[in-house]
């Protein structure tokens, strides 16, 4: 059993929800407003960022790559063929490449701006942050999303998954973090076929489901959000 405080809207936070899904753990959410900076959160992550995993036995678990490895150093070995990281050495630096490819880079340039302007800011209080969106940062991170979107088709058109023959945590963040986006309809789908192809595959999967389950009151999701066949 696992406690995870969380954002719904946190990309980190749905790629830890899609790797307790792979593994098929039973989860208890805790929706966390991390910007509120509660003493009782600031205690389990003095960084006051979500996710952050409790599980039986052990501490506080913070951040998405931390939360990770601890995933596949508890339970890897036991999932066998669907071990999200590879068994080589250098498979698994481009698994973790390309995991930090997206929680750092993708989530700087294109879902953190984007979620924060269009999602984070309507609960905000002015002091802070609040306010409205603004177009200059979502038009930057719309920029972004395109050269991300096309940097995914050129791996999904040069190998199974984007860090190899099977589905990794490369994937499920890449794919956590596009559906954060997508979720506004800030993805643009029609640009690239072969990125098109590689996330309905991940989409379709089972530890997808909760996720596209979620509804925000007052943003109703994209067209293409919940449809496999987009």
């Amino acid at each position: 059993m696992f406690t995870l405080f969380h954002h719904p809207f946190c990309p980190h936070s749905r790629f830890i929800r899609l790797v307790l899904g792979e593994l098929g753990a039973e989860l208890r959410l805790v929706e966390e407003r991390s910007w509120d900076r509660r003493e009782a959160f600031l205690a389990l992550n003095p960084a006051a960022t979500t996710p952050v995993l409790i599980a039986e036995g052990d501490g506080a678990i913070p951040g998405a790559g931390v939360i990770a490895e601890y995933i596949d150093e508890i339970f890897g070995a036991e999932m066998a063929e669907r071990r999200l990281l590879p068994q080589t050495a250098m498979e698994r630096v481009e698994v973790r490449r390309l995991m930090a490819w997206f929680n750092e880079k993708f989530f700087e340039e294109a879902s953190n701006p984007l979620v924060t302007e269009r999602i984070y800011k309507r609960f905000m209080s002015e002091e802070n942050g609040g306010g409205p969106p603004s177009a200059d940062v979502m038009r930057a991170a719309k920029t972004n999303v395109r050269y991300h979107l096309a940097y995914i088709g050129w791996l999904a058109g040069t190998r199974n998954y984007l860090a190899g023959d099977r589905i990794t945590f490369a994937d499920l963040a890449a794919a956590a973090h596009l559906s954060a986006i997508d979720y506004l309809g800030d993805v643009p789908w029609s640009e690239d076929d072969a990125a098109k192809a590689w996330y309905a595959r991940v989409k379709s999967r089972p530890s997808f489901r909760p996720l596209l389950s979620e509804w925000l009151a007052g943003v109703p999701a994209s067209r293409t959000y919940v449809d496999l066949d987009f």
